[in-house]
């Protein structure tokens, strides 16, 4: 158990300097930079910090998804099955996977853009910096990002942390999709952010496949959910932006 633990460590090590090599050597206008890096390795570290703390969590399988969905209205609206084709064109997957199930993107859109030269803060955020687009194709300018949500409305059981992971198929043209974790008893669409890493305007699909949650349940329910202690985010409905 202590070697195991001790290599997933230097995994963790390696990947990070990896990353962090990579994006000294990478000019800033190529495809790559820090932040996307950064958001897949926070991803893969957090599987491996479960795995050290030696947690009893479980992945949940498509049965498990499938009972939740059609008996407890966990995914709204909800697709049994991968989707790949529709009217004789290719998709981008979505539906049930074997464990996770593949999101939608909907027509709504907030792309960033500087025309006010304002100055990014969370705390306190323009929404005049973002331009409101409703198509079924988003193009996101070079080095920039978009804000979008799920056609799905989800319900989080109390016992269940997902986590979202972007689809490779926009990973591999340099589009990176992130979502924070959805926390037990959270509910609402879920707010999508695009970022085009790459030197040239990147297109999103509406309608199609973009991100695969992931849905992990716990060996004990956790003493206060995110409902309990009434998180901004909860019951959110379209495109959320961020709050203080």
């Amino acid at each position: 158990m202590v070697l195991r633990q001790l290599f997933t460590i230097c995994c963790i090590v390696i990947l990070l300097l990896s990353n962090y090599k990579l994006n000294q050597s990478i000019n800033s206008s190529l495809t790559l930079n820090f932040s996307a890096s950064y958001v897949f390795s926070q991803e893969i570290i957090f599987f491996f910090i479960l795995r050290i703390k030696n947690q009893k969590m479980t992945i949940k399988s498509d049965q498990w998804i499938k009972k939740m969905a059609e008996g407890h209205g966990m995914i709204e609206p909800f697709v049994e099955h991968q989707v790949r084709h529709s009217n004789g064109n290719d998709l981008i997957s979505y539906g049930t996977s074997s464990y996770g199930y593949d999101v939608r993107c909907a027509n709504e859109f907030k792309i960033f853009t500087n025309i006010n030269s304002a100055i990014v803060d969370p705390k306190s955020f323009d929404d005049t910096s973002f331009v409101d687009v409703n198509s079924d194709i988003c193009v996101i300018p070079p080095n920039s990002f978009a804000l979008a949500r799920t056609i799905e409305y989800f319900r989080i059981p109390r016992n269940i942390l997902t986590i979202c992971l972007g689809k490779s198929t926009y990973a591999r043209c340099g589009i990176i999709v992130n979502v924070t974790p959805l926390e037990p008893e959270w509910e609402g669409h879920v707010t999508l952010e695009f970022s085009n890493t790459t030197p040239l305007p990147a297109k999103i699909y509406a309608n199609e496949g973009v991100a695969q949650m992931i849905f992990l349940e716990s060996d004990e329910v956790c003493q206060e959910s995110y409902k309990d202690r009434k998180g901004k985010y909860q019951g959110q409905l379209g495109v959320t932006l961020a709050k203080t």
